[in-house]
């Protein structure tokens, strides 16, 4: 039986009790995530229902665990997180391929009251090493694979007094401050005393990219589990006897909300695939396992575009009913393709790290415009700002800023250590998202752009500035400015400008090496795809580097005003 209700009617007399009532939770009651997530789902009779298949590089690496298999493992292993010294309130960072350990390990470390600091396997030494820092991290659970990254910045990460290595065969010697952990081997712990959270306890802090500054640690708490739980059902449309895929790495907030926390508190049986994009394997995949609702990324979506159609005709995608995007603007042409090629449109749901659940979506049921976000999820008040006065906007198609009152259960509730830029995100009253968007006459958003210069890569926000920084570390770099330019399949990519120093000459050869420094320091997602040489950057006469005038550049816009340029 379908979730779907008309959107007009979800609107009318909406209430996050609804969640709350069929959670069986009451405010003030002990909420905690890893149990909601396990023991609930089995309490309520589906112990032995599936609730992960997991598959590896290869397709014959398959792994499945019930709902009773997620509740004894997630037990045994926040046993073991306890028994080495690691206690509620305590920053437990989980940085591994998508491993089951990855999705059980964060689990387990809401049950123990922790807090759950998932990062992407790929971030390079430094990008881990800001992150960890900052969040005071005290227990890292990763991988032999790359255990070494952390072994290169331990010795300036104090706080950090455990890494737990999950795949330790024993063969190589242990290092510093690593210990060995592994599910199959552990002694199994049926019963478990989960930590007593409560609503505004601290469950997750995931790390978003800014302006200026270093990344920004979105704190959020056990009771987002409300609004997560109710996008899944009713954007999502999860249904009982569903067959779930999301895409998306825990390493970002699409991984853990929709990833782990939604699904499974539906007590629905999702899909992981750990390995990289390929057309075909993914194809396979929904064929071999008949998957029925499926929630990816642009960027994927027009990768498959570019695949070609006829690849598609190779398998049976007949399991397919729902289809959903999340990461980044969804062009229209996507939704159109599609609707040809599967029967069905994705479905664009536009929400941030620091709003912890889908925001904007167009909903199962509504009539789908190609290339809108939709419409506000019911129990939201969202509004158009003027840029200037921070007023609502009431006209139609009238390009504004995004912002929403802050009172929805998933909003983030500080950023970690750093109330100040916290606050910032404010004006009038209003959360200001940074995305700029219009509004037409029946109540779709169309989305514009970032007000800001963050570049938002294939889904993934990556700071100009954390750019920047690390090309001032490369020997060669005497000052660099980083802006987006256009990309047929991520939308747009990274792109740097730097000046060289004295004895050093520009070539390709060392495009490639300034290149390999920032993927190997930071992450693929932030190596500049195109590095230009310059002799000047365009700064303003108090110095600041005009990244506007660079950035009009690339995407053919009109640079504007430069009576402030410092070399005009």
């Amino acid at each position: 039986m379908s979730n779907i209700g008309s959107y007009e009617d979800r609107l009318k007399n909406f209430s996050w009790s609804i969640a709350e009532k069929e959670l069986g939770y009451n405010p003030g009651d002990t909420i905690n995530i890893g149990w909601y997530c396990t023991d609930r789902i089995c309490q309520m009779g589906k112990a032995d229902k599936t609730a992960l298949i997991w598959e590896g590089r290869e397709e014959d690496n398959m792994r499945k665990y019930t709902f009773n298999d997620l509740r004894i493992l997630t037990n045994t292993f926040g046993t073991f997180l306890r028994k080495v010294g690691i206690s509620d309130g305590d920053r437990v960072c989980l940085f591994m391929d998508k491993a089951p350990e990855l999705y059980i390990g964060f689990l387990s470390i809401l049950k123990i009251g922790a807090v759950a600091q998932p990062l992407f396997s790929a971030f390079g030494d430094e990008s881990l090493f800001v992150r960890l820092e900052n969040a005071g991290t005290k227990a890292i659970i990763t991988s032999r694979k790359h255990a070494s990254k952390v072994q290169k910045i331990l010795d300036r990460l104090p706080d950090l007094e455990y890494i737990i290595v999950v795949d330790d065969d024993g063969k190589k010697a242990l290092k510093n401050k690593e210990i060995a952990f592994s599910l199959d081997q552990a002694t199994p712990v049926d019963q478990f005393e989960i930590f007593p959270t409560k609503a505004e306890s601290n469950s997750v802090l995931h790390y978003t990219s800014g302006t200026t500054g270093q990344p920004k640690g979105v704190k959020h708490v056990h009771y987002s589990l409300i609004s997560q739980y109710l996008t899944a059902k009713w954007v999502l449309d999860l249904q009982d006897d569903d067959i779930y895929w999301c895409t998306a790495d825990p390493g970002w907030v699409t991984g853990t909300s929709y990833g782990i926390i939604g699904a499974w508190s539906l007590g629905i049986t999702q899909c992981v695939k750990d390995s990289g994009f390929a057309a075909e394997t993914w194809y396979r995949f929904i064929e071999k396992h008949k998957i029925t609702m499926w929630y990816s990324a642009p960027t994927a979506i027009r990768s498959l575009m570019k695949a070609g159609d006829e690849v598609i005709k190779q398998f049976d995608h007949s399991s397919l009913r729902h289809l959903a995007s999340v990461g980044e603007p969804l062009n229209a042409e996507a939704v159109v393709w599609s609707q040809k090629v599967f029967g069905l449109p994705f479905l664009d749901t536009y929400w941030q790290t620091e709003t912890g659940s889908m925001m904007i979506t167009n909903y199962p049921g509504m009539k789908i415009r190609p290339g809108s976000m939709g419409k506000p999820f019911p129990g939201l008040t969202c509004a158009l700002l003027d840029p200037d006065t921070y007023e609502p906007i009431h006209e139609t198609n009238k390009p504004g800023l995004i912002a929403f009152q802050f009172d929805w259960p998933a909003r983030m509730r500080t950023y970690w250590n750093n109330q100040e830029t916290f606050e910032k995100k404010f004006k009038n009253g209003w959360y200001i998202t940074g995305d700029r968007s219009t509004i037409d006459k029946d109540g779709y958003f169309w989305f514009i752009g970032r007000d800001d210069d963050v570049i938002n890569t294939g889904g993934h926000l990556v700071s100009p500035f954390e750019v920047e920084s690390a090309l001032l570390e490369h020997e060669a770099v005497a000052e660099s400015a980083v802006v987006s330019k256009p990309d047929d399949i991520n939308m747009e990519v990274v792109k740097a400008f730097v000046t060289l120093k004295p004895g050093f000459v520009a070539s390709q050869e060392l495009e490639l090496e300034i290149m390999n420094f920032i993927r190997k320091k930071l992450s693929p997602l932030a190596m500049p795809q195109e590095i230009e040489y310059i002799d000047l950057l365009p700064k303003t006469r108090s110095g600041k580097i005009m990244r506007r005038v660079l950035h009009a550049k690339e995407w053919g816009e009109e640079i504007g005003d430069i009576s402030t340029l410092e070399n005009d």
